[in-house]
């Protein structure tokens, strides 16, 4: 097996990241984290990935004038790591229309909300102030518009009475941790692609016996938690 070199993108503490990186010690995954790149010195994820051996690089923003040169700095990170594909690991700035243009198909994001609703940011409050019931988190592959690439893969949680934001968000994360090598796994395998604005699954027979690599809905209110327990919460 040819495991997909890839780059990781990240903002901030690098959870997803970790994940990956985890996914990625099995010598089977499909896929190895060639290198990480921050726009943050700071970053708590670096200090994560130079530990567990990972090659990283900081673009910070604050050195280059304007976002095209930004940008192609990060571009030019992912050529020196030879990345195949990206993974947008809770990366907080949007990415201009020619390096998506350049890496469309092979660039992935985790969005904290059940796409399309809620885009952008501050996902579990708005959740909570809408009222829902279940809330969750979507893999897709990015395109210039933000939140708005064909999805790859979705988990969802129930939203509980007496939630706050951060009992909610430590439930998406969680569910997030587990999607996002799944869903990696699928694109690496070619099992997920972009095509004609959409995302083209192939080998569903082993899709539908794999479901949690498709949709799923993790144990994270009880250890219990089934599709019955689930519908209880939703009215």
């Amino acid at each position: 097996m040819t495991r997909k070199r890839t780059a990781v993108l990240i903002s901030g503490r690098g959870s997803n990241m970790t994940a990956l990186i985890d996914a990625a010690a099995d010598p089977d995954y499909p896929a190895e984290i060639a290198g990480v790149v921050s726009d943050k010195a700071d970053a708590p994820g670096l200090g994560i990935a130079i530990a567990r051996g990972i090659p990283v690089k900081v673009v910070a923003r604050k050195d280059f004038a304007d976002r095209e040169a930004h940008d192609a700095a990060i571009d030019q990170a992912f050529g020196e790591f030879g990345a195949e594909l990206v993974a947008l690991a809770g990366y907080m700035r949007r990415l201009g229309t020619p390096l998506v243009g350049k890496w469309q198909g092979r660039m992935i994001n985790i969005h904290p909300a059940l796409l399309p609703s809620f885009k952008g940011l501050d996902t579990h409050q708005r959740a909570l102030d809408a009222g829902t019931r279940i809330h969750g988190c979507t893999v897709h592959f990015v395109t210039p518009e933000m939140d708005d690439g064909p999805i790859i893969a979705q988990s969802a949680v129930p939203v509980l009475i007496g939630d706050d934001e951060k009992a909610l968000a430590a439930r998406v994360l969680k569910a997030e941790h587990h999607l996002f090598p799944l869903a990696l796994r699928m694109v690496c395998e070619g099992k997920a692609r972009m095509q004609d604005g959409k995302t083209a699954f192939s080998d569903l027979d082993h899709v539908e016996q794999t479901a949690t690599a498709f949709v799923s809905s993790p144990s994270a209110v009880r250890e219990t938690v089934d599709l019955e327990a689930l519908a209880r919460f939703t009215p």
